[in-house]
């Protein structure tokens, strides 16, 4: 009996703590700017549902397009499509990914484009592979 009542106290414990561990939104936008990878990619994809933060958030995340890693900018285009209308800073960036050697930072940034202006129409596997250099 003992066992089980010090479990019950311990497991509420365990919860506290672990969510204390969760980084703020300028703690993951300076992974996303200067981190190994794989804390760039955490960064780009915890940060799409900070939308309560889009002034700070959209610009990093227009910055990461730039990032060497395909699986950065493939997380920052479509964290982008989250913001819709707040992201219209970004469009220019995401026509220029169209370009990308890998087809899907290309259709991320289509997907992303139409979510931010409905008016652009979502690519199509066609004009996905017809934009490659």
């Amino acid at each position: 009996m003992r066992t089980r009542h010090m479990l019950s106290l311990l497991i509420p414990l365990l919860a506290v703590v672990g969510c204390q561990g969760q980084k703020s939104t300028s703690e993951l936008i300076a992974d996303l700017k200067s981190g190994p990878e794989k804390d760039r990619l955490i960064a780009a994809r915890l940060l799409q549902n900070r939308k309560s933060d889009a002034a700070t958030v959209v610009p990093a995340l227009i910055e990461a397009l730039k990032d060497k890693s395909d699986d950065v900018r493939l997380s920052s285009a479509i964290g982008l499509g989250y913001y819709g209308d707040d992201a219209k800073a970004a469009i220019p960036a995401l026509k220029e990914l169209e370009k990308d050697s890998d087809a899907r930072i290309r259709e991320a940034a289509g997907v992303a484009m139409s979510r931010i202006d409905p008016s652009i129409p979502k690519p199509t596997p066609s004009t996905v592979k017809a934009r490659k250099k």
